[in-house]
């Protein structure tokens, strides 16, 4: 589906309210790095060019959570149990905190494509329960890594095992998912015990140049009076230029042994193949990752924001889990990392940040770090879905409604006479509600006025607050 929205796009406002007015199945990948339900208030140092940067990560439950949770349960009764359960098991705090992300997840799901995927940053105060939302929300089969990445180096514990290490959790939308094989830097301690060997074009480390099973062609036959011994030569194609080699395989050999690609052993014996380090791409990326060193105060990106994480992170993720030209989404966007590592992968991008602060970060950032001068758009409205097609005016839905509800009024659930019902939209239009009959709700006239322009979570919660619903 095509966006309703330009490329490099930032908003400042509620990513609930903009994310619903975003056109289904638009993006590709989507990285989030919400709060973490800590208990503990950030704020960037003053002076650093995040100043100003603050957010209390402490939940309490509101009535607006609880409508909030009401909807939950009308849409996915087992997201609704997850909730629940966590309440009780954790208290009204990670109860509120699990409503807010489990509304936002929806629509995140709404909005990923079929071959999309999400990354979701979190610890571990929540990150079990997260991983249960997120099984909910996309499926068991959709669970594709727990990602362990430790943050820093050591952290004293009073008692127990000293926490240095923070949860991204993968989920894909389907089983087409993208994914690139991506490589990281081999350790240190491999390549000394692996390449030790090195000649005028570096270090090296010696591969097998033949195969299980005997063979009764030319590959089984002795070459240069060396028997393979029970095995077949099997010559390395797997590096530049070797697929240029002859198909006849001792002649293979003569070409590797022309080209100083075989390393012969003092004593004599088989030959090995030369398998140089700048020749190898490194290892497949795991999923526990220490190479990537949290920011220290001195570093050259580092602005100061509270939960601000490195460049080299967000490369790797973009890199295994999208293409040039993909669209990423990061709707806690902050200090705007994922748009930047974005924007050097030519990826397209769109940020959300509930603080106008991240508007500026995001300027000074790409100014700085990418040279690009103004190049985002910076919007504060609700995008309008483009993606529903043209659909009749939504007062035409009203005897649909009106049956669906059976009269009865869906804000004080009073029972009402069909005249005395009225059309309302339950995501606003203000707040990127489409006329579409799953966004529309009769209400009985005392009902419509009360609601206004709020959203439906804050009606319900003044309609609790004042005894007119249970």
């Amino acid at each position: 589906m095509s966006a309703n929205w330009k490329n490099r796009t930032l908003w400042t406002g509620d990513n609930l309210d903009i994310m619903r007015g975003m056109n289904g199945a638009s993006v590709d990948l989507i990285y989030l790095d919400p709060p973490f339900n800590s208990n503990r208030d950030y704020a960037a140092p003053i002076g650093s060019e995040a100043a100003g940067a603050a957010f209390k990560d402490t939940w309490t439950l509101s009535d607006v959570d609880e409508a909030w949770h009401g909807e939950i349960a009308e849409r996915d009764p087992a997201l609704y149990a997850i909730v629940d359960a966590a309440g009780m098991a954790h208290g009204k705090g990670m109860k509120s905190y699990l409503i807010m992300m489990a509304v936002r997840l929806m629509e995140m799901k709404r909005l990923l494509k079929d071959t999309g995927s999400i990354y979701l940053h979190c610890d571990p105060t929540a990150g079990h329960y997260l991983k249960s939302l997120m099984d909910a929300v996309f499926g068991k089969d959709g669970f594709c890594s727990e990602i362990v990445w430790k943050r820093t180096s050591a952290h004293s514990a009073t008692k127990g095992w000293g926490p240095v290490h923070d949860t991204i959790l993968m989920y894909s939308a389907g089983p087409d998912f993208t994914w690139n094989r991506t490589f990281e830097p081999y350790d240190p301690e491999y390549v000394d015990n692996f390449y030790r060997h090195k000649d005028e074009k570096g270090r090296y480390r010696i591969g097998d140049l033949t195969a299980s099973g005997p063979r009764t062609g030319e590959s089984g036959q002795p070459w240069r009076g060396i028997d393979p011994g029970g095995r077949h030569w099997a010559p390395s194609r797997s590096f530049p230029g070797g697929e240029d080699l002859p198909a006849s395989t001792h002649a293979a050999l003569d070409a590797l042994d022309r080209m100083e690609r075989l390393h012969w052993p003092e004593r004599g014996g088989k030959p090995g193949f030369k398998r140089y380090l700048h020749e190898m791409p490194g290892s497949v990326i795991q999923d526990v990752v220490t190479d990537i060193r949290p920011l220290s105060h001195a570093a050259k990106e580092r602005t100061g924001y509270p939960t601000q994480k490195p460049l080299a992170l967000l490369d790797r993720i973009i890199r295994a889990s999208s293409n040039e030209g993909d669209v990423l989404m990061d709707p806690f966007c902050g200090c705007a990392t994922a748009l930047v590592a974005a924007e050097k992968l030519q990826r397209q991008w769109l940020g959300i940040d509930l603080s106008p602060l991240a508007a500026k970060l995001v300027k000074m950032r790409m100014e700085k770090e990418l040279g690009l001068f103004s190049r985002h758009t910076h919007r504060t409205d609700i995008p309008r879905r483009t993606d529903l097609g043209e659909l009749p005016n939504y007062r035409t839905h009203k005897h649909t409604l009106y049956g669906r509800q059976e009269g009865v009024c869906a804000g004080c659930r009073v029972m009402f006479p069909f005249r005395n019902m009225t059309v309302d939209h339950i995501v606003p239009r203000a707040r990127g509600g489409a006329d579409h009959p799953e966004n529309l709700q009769l209400l009985c006239g005392a009902c419509n006025s009360k609601k206004g322009a709020r959203s439906q979570e804050a009606f319900i919660a003044a309609l609790k607050a004042e005894g007119l619903r249970g």
